[in-house]
Order: structure tokens, then sequence, then C-alpha cells
């Protein structure tokens, strides 16, 4: 079913919502943003439909919800340890289609691993419906009508927020449906996004050899006098789900405190550092290079459908030094083209 809200009856609705649901949604936070009087907007809890932010592109991943920065596993002491818990209520989260493909990418990750289910991620998308909210198309980092993300049918409502107030919602989980009871019938489908403002082509690796080759073109060098390692693409990606894990001790007594899973990211150096010091990907060309096959090659040659990016765009806004992986996918198809047309004189085709 499909309704027509007025800003007072959302606002009621919401209102019931919050008694049996924790609720998320892309919120502002003013001033605090990385450079003076400015914003950021992520996604957190919210208590009123005024609190969601609609009109522009959160700054930072809807995985913060499922997958927080910091999140504990365990507690210990001398003699026991004792598992962390996690809320009770549902969790009904607002979000636009790329974030909630994006979840269907980490789900693989995290839940279809080798047949390894991270219990930790288990608990809390168990608890996750979705109310997606129409986009209108994002910025000029965004292509996510390229990978294929621009749609998704993995929601429980659908939503669309109007400059006059008004509230269209179309109703498909039968869960949901008793709130709407007695509202304002309408006729409403979600839009999607078809075309963005940056199209992306990302180049097919045709076999082991050209992956080879591609692991040791100079194109990655580039990188070692840009990239900083901060990590800040990562943090920042909707699909990244690399972490380290560290322990808090409580007071004086070093065996008394808990074990937290805490966000990291690949482009920091030494995260592939193993026990005896001996180390991966030294230089920052390196790391580039691992993330960008990572996200346009290995997981689609893992799990068999589509790349782990969405085409979100936010490693490209939040990078400090500027650097486009718009523009770092199209280096890596000229790479390729050039290892392939000198792979064919070779051979003499």
């Amino acid at each position: 079913m499909n309704y027509s809200l007025s800003g007072s009856a959302a606002e009621t609705l919401f209102g019931e919502l919050r008694k049996t649901y924790d609720i998320y949604a892309p919120k502002r936070h003013t001033g605090a943003g990385r450079f003076s009087d400015t914003d950021i907007i992520r996604y957190d809890k919210i208590s009123s439909i005024g609190d969601i932010e609609w009109r522009e592109k959160s700054t930072y991943p809807m995985k913060e919800v499922l997958s927080p920065i910091q999140q504990a596993l365990f507690y210990f002491t001398e003699d026991e340890f004792r598992a962390s818990k996690t809320g009770e209520k549902p969790i009904l989260v607002f979000a636009v289609p790329c974030d909630i493909n994006a979840m269907d990418v980490q789900a693989k990750i995290y839940a279809g691993n080798g047949g390894f289910s991270d219990i930790y991620y288990e608990r809390m998308r168990s608890r996750v419906k979705y109310a997606l909210m129409d986009c209108n198309g994002g910025d000029d980092t965004c292509f996510c009508v390229s990978m294929g993300t621009n749609r998704s049918e993995n929601y429980s409502i659908a939503v669309r927020f109007t400059e006059g107030g008004e509230l269209l919602i179309k109703v498909k989980d039968d869960c949901l449906a008793p709130y709407f009871t007695g509202q304002k019938a309408a006729d409403f489908e979600p839009v999607f996004v078809t075309q963005n403002e940056l199209v992306v082509t990302v180049p097919e690796i045709p076999d082991k050899e050209v992956l080879g080759h591609l692991k040791e073109h100079p194109v990655w060098k580039q990188y070692d006098g840009r990239c900083i390692s901060c990590g800040a693409c990562t943090l920042a990606c909707s699909t990244c789900t690399c972490f380290t894990t560290r322990d808090i001790i409580y007071g004086d007594n070093p065996e008394v405190g808990e074990r937290r899973r805490v966000a990291s990211s690949c482009q920091i150096k030494g995260f592939s550092d193993m026990a005896g010091g001996h180390g991966f990907r030294h230089k920052a060309g390196e790391r580039i290079r691992y993330r960008v096959l990572h996200k346009y090659h290995d997981y689609k040659a893992r799990f068999g459908e589509g790349h782990m990016c969405v085409g979100c765009g936010r490693c490209t806004s939040r990078c400090p030094e500027y650097i486009s992986i718009s523009a770092t996918i199209q280096k890596m198809g000229g790479a390729i083209d050039e290892i392939c047309a000198e792979l064919g004189r070779k051979r003499g085709v």
C-alpha cells in the first residue's frame, strides 16, 4: 500500500515507530566537519523526522550502523570471559539504494566468507530493516549507475521527502503495515537514479597473465608520492571491512578488561605486517594497487557477481590528496590495454 502523510502525521507516525524500533538515518552534525564552519553528515540514531538529511549525500556510509568503528567483542577477567551484548530492539535505517546494496556486499564478507559467519555482524544484521529513500543522483563523485547499484528492492518501506514537508511512503513489509492504518492513500513508487554526472567503465582483466603484469605495471608508482596512507578512503568506503583488535585494560590489572574490534585500513603502513617482522606492500602505490584490484577484480572473481564498489564516491570526496577513484580506474584500464597490446605483439597476434 502507498500513502501520503503530512508533516505532523509523519512525526506522529515516527513517534509510534520509535516505541518499537531504534531508527537511524543520515543526520547533519553542524560544525563537525574537517574544515572550519563545515558540517558532516553521518548515519546516527535520530529522534525526529526532521533529523533526517535527505537532500545531500552523507559524508560517511551506513556500514557504521551494522559494524561500528569500535565494537566490544567480549569482556575478560583472570578466570572467565563474557561475550558483549547488543540491543534488543529491531533497527530501521533510512538509506539510499547504493548504501543498501553495500550491505549486501558486507554480508558476503562477514556472513558468507568460506562458510564462516561473524556472530557480531550477524546479530546486528538480523535486527535491521531498511527504509529506502529516493536519491537525487548524488554529486560529481557518484557513479552508482555505472556499478549497477542505483536500484534496490531490499526495503521494508520506501520514502520520498518533499520540500513542503509531505512524505510519500510505500509499505512492503507486513510487519509495518499496521502503523499506517487510516492514513491517506496515494499513488507512489520509488524513483531510481538512471544517470550520474560521472560515468565509469571498469576494465576487465582477461587472464592471470595480464593480472600478473598489471601488478608490476608502473602506473601504481605515481601514488608513492601522492598517497599519504591515512586510510581516510577506506573509512569512508561503503564496503571496506578491514579491522584490527585491541585489548582495553581496566585499571592496573592486565588480566581484566575488554577486547574491541576497531576499524582499520589496508592503506595504512604496517597493516599487513606479520609476526616476525615480515611485511607486504611497503609502498603507498602497492597498497593502492591492492585496494583497487580487490574492489574491481578479486571480489568478483571470488563471489562471481558484481564488483565490491557501489560507486558512492565517498573515497574520492574524503581523500586529502584528491586522489580520484574514477581516474584511478581509468588509468588501470589504460595499463591493461598496454599490457594486452604488448602481449599480443609477443604472440604475433
